[in-house]
């Protein structure tokens, strides 16, 4: 892959990103904000952004999302592997939840 293609994909992966945190945001700012680990504040920015400045945005060289798997319980959840800190009991948390609250 060369580097046209490689900015290519993070430019279609930034949009994409972009353009369902926008959709989330204006169905629900608070779950959306919980969700994408971003401040109220911010949640309003993102959803006042216009097609133009999503597009700018999108255009970088740097993706703009990260995954955020860095709990035991959440890795616990999307592999079905239980780990001790996972083992305490998570009820009926579903991993939707656990990755919103993540």
């Amino acid at each position: 892959m060369n580097t046209e293609q490689m900015l290519a994909e993070i430019r279609d992966a930034n949009l994409g990103f972009l353009m369902l945190a926008q959709k989330l945001i204006a169905d629900n700012k608070t779950e959306a904000a919980g969700a994408l680990g971003i401040s109220d504040a911010s949640a309003d920015l993102l959803g006042s952004l216009s097609g133009a400045q999503v597009m700018k945005l999108a255009g970088g060289n740097t993706l703009l999302q990260r995954f955020r798997m860095d709990d035991d319980i959440v890795f616990g959840l999307i592999t079905s592997h239980r780990t001790p800190a996972s083992a305490g009991g998570i009820g009926g948390l579903t991993a939707g939840r656990a990755l919103a609250a993540a």
